[in-house]
């Protein structure tokens, strides 16, 4: 069909030249043999129906009458539609280009556009339309390829090898899992930190499970919280892992429904996910997330539709600002970093080999992908745990109800991380196959949570806290009775201090200090002795030393004496069942 048109075409234009107004039949019949000849031939057919996606932002229809550019490609959502910016030239001619906005699939428009540019180039409408519809259908083709190949980009998983499989399997097997495991992680680049890199990579473990764990990572700027968060996540497949800076308010609504299921969150910085809060929460507390938004369909009507995205997600951030994150740390584990000289000196250290070509990343590399090997080789299985109802949170922890979800979602964490290590038993009721917590786990996992349990009974925040220490250690000067006669010190000793101090060494903002200063004041851990705002500031003297050792050992051995009552128990039906198995085979 295609053919016959310009046959007819060419015919028209070659015989109005050759012969003026009137038609010379033989004439036309000569005329219209070589023009078949030349339209038929193989070169000008392979070449008449051509889209060329070199630069998806400019696509290239040519055939041997008209080239078409498609300005700014074509959009891949909305297959009920083809809006294009169309750039329209005739081959061979000086004829200035026609450039049109239109939907392909809008008849009135594209009619419009067909009598525009026969009028424009003098050529016949059925050439125009044959065309159009030619460059219609390679769009249609050439969209639902690029539609294919991103979906199967993004499912897209690692995949091993039968040897893979194994060696990831047998290291999954390892005595000292958890020992092998932080090594590991230490030689990826990690320095120091090594609870809170093992605490971070099992928490991205449980992505697979059915209630994940979340970690909100706490530090002054410039510790290095994204660095850990990101080079721990650089052992976890990038295919479970999702990167963000930044949230829009929602955003997380439009996600597939499924998308984001078994994948780890990766927030740089809370701050820039606050308009994202709340579905956050709702990820973590109820595993999945709703809106009702209202949409026009075809026809012009408004209509009420749910968006559904399903979890449940493992969310890892960093944040300087504890207090304002209260709602979601209270569903999360937190860590804090290691702000001390020694870790400051490991890192330097570190930096320097770094950039004199003295680390071998190669190696690191490798183990990045050893642990990677392992995560993909974990099989989501439920988890059971039998010791549940033995296990205490301390009664010195605030909000208990929240705490202790955490403390056992962990537990099964460590035995999921075991999986291949643990007897996979079958549920007679149901079928399913599940795995059952060790006593090894739930003691690994108590020793690993220890410090977090203990931060989420202190009432001072985890910065205000080290900050104390600092302040109350005896050989602290500007605590000295007799300082500015007797009446205490201000905030300029304490940052005099504090620059010049071997084991802080550094400044503090004014501000900051006086977001410590206060929070101790509240708690009535300093008192303000005079001064003035406006002025000199306020003093402060120190009131009694809060024993925060008694704390510490108050919650250590109540956790102790769970881990004690785990065992105790487990030996106990150890034992009863090997009675009843002896008292079984003497009866037979």
């Amino acid at each position: 069909m295609y053919v016959l048109i310009q046959f007819i075409q060419y015919i028209g234009k070659i015989t109005n030249k050759k012969c003026s107004k009137k038609v010379c039949f033989v004439c036309f019949i000569n005329t219209s043999f070589i023009v078949l000849l030349q339209i038929c031939s193989i070169d000008n057919f392979s070449t008449m129906v051509k889209l060329n996606t070199e630069n998806p932002e400019s696509l290239e229809y040519a055939n041997d009458i008209l080239k078409q550019t498609i300005l700014g490609g074509i959009k891949l959502e909305g297959l009920d539609r083809m809006r294009i910016t169309l750039k329209i030239e005739l081959i061979d001619s000086s004829r200035p280009p026609v450039r049109h906005n239109l939907d392909l699939y809008n008849d009135n428009q594209l009619e419009k556009l067909i009598r525009k540019v026969a009028e424009r180039m003098e050529i016949g409408t059925s050439v125009i339309a044959a065309s159009f519809s030619e460059l219609t259908e390679c769009l249609e083709k050439y969209r639902l390829d690029e539609i294919k190949r991103q979906a199967s980009a993004d499912v897209e998983k690692l995949r091993l090898t039968e040897k893979e499989k194994k060696e990831a399997i047998g290291h999954l097997k390892t005595e000292n899992l958890l020992d092998e495991t932080i090594s590991d992680l230490q030689a990826t680049g990690i320095q120091g930190e090594k609870e809170n890199a093992l605490i971070l990579y099992l928490a991205m473990t449980s992505r697979k499970m059915r209630d994940p764990l979340s970690v909100i990572c706490l530090a002054r700027s410039g510790t290095g919280k994204s660095y850990l968060m990101e080079k721990v996540a650089e052992c976890i497949p990038q295919m479970d892992r999702k990167e963000h800076t930044q949230f829009s308010g929602n955003s997380f609504y439009y996600f597939k429904r499924e998308e984001i299921k078994g994948t780890v969150f990766l927030i740089e910085d809370l701050d820039g996910a606050q308009a994202v809060m709340f579905p956050i929460r709702e990820l973590q507390t109820k595993k999945r997330i709703s809106k009702t938004v209202t949409v026009k369909d075809k026809n012009g009507q408004m209509r009420t539709i749910t968006l559904i995205v399903e979890g449940p997600v493992s969310v890892i951030g960093c944040t300087t600002k504890e207090k304002i994150y209260e709602d979601n740390a209270n569903r999360a584990i937190l860590i804090y970093l290691d702000d001390s000289k020694e870790q400051d000196k490991r890192i330097m250290d570190y930096q320097k080999l770094l950039r004199a070509g003295m680390v071998e990343t190669h190696k690191e590399k490798l183990l990045q992908e050893k642990l990677q090997y392992m995560q993909s080789v974990l099989e989501p299985i439920k988890v059971v745990n039998p010791f549940a109802p033995l296990i205490d949170i301390p009664k010195e922890v605030f909000k208990p109800r929240r705490a202790l979800p955490l403390l056992l979602s962990f537990i099964e964490a460590v035995t999921f991380y075991h999986q291949y290590q643990r007897e996979q038993k079958v549920d007679e009721q149901t079928g399913e196959v599940f795995i059952e917590v060790h006593p090894e786990d739930v003691e690994k996992a108590i020793h690993l949570m220890q410090n977090v349990l203990f931060r989420k009974a202190d009432e001072l925040s985890g910065a205000a806290r080290e900050f104390y220490s600092w302040v109350s250690s005896t050989d602290r000067q500007f605590t000295d009775p007799n300082l500015n006669k007797g009446k205490g010190f201000y905030a300029r000793d304490v940052r005099e201090e504090a620059r010049t101090c071997g084991e802080r060494g550094r400044t503090i903002h004014p501000r900051t200090l006086n977001r410590y200063l206060n929070e101790l004041t509240e708690y009535g851990l300093l008192q303000v002795t005079g001064g003035n705002k406006n002025t000199t500031g306020y003093s402060y003297k120190l009131l009694k030393k809060q024993s925060i050792e008694s704390l510490q050992k108050s919650i250590t051995d109540q956790l102790d004496k769970v881990i004690q009552t785990v065992w105790k128990s487990y030996k106990t039906t150890k034992t009863s069942k090997k009675k009843k198995v002896s008292k079984t085979a003497v009866g037979q």
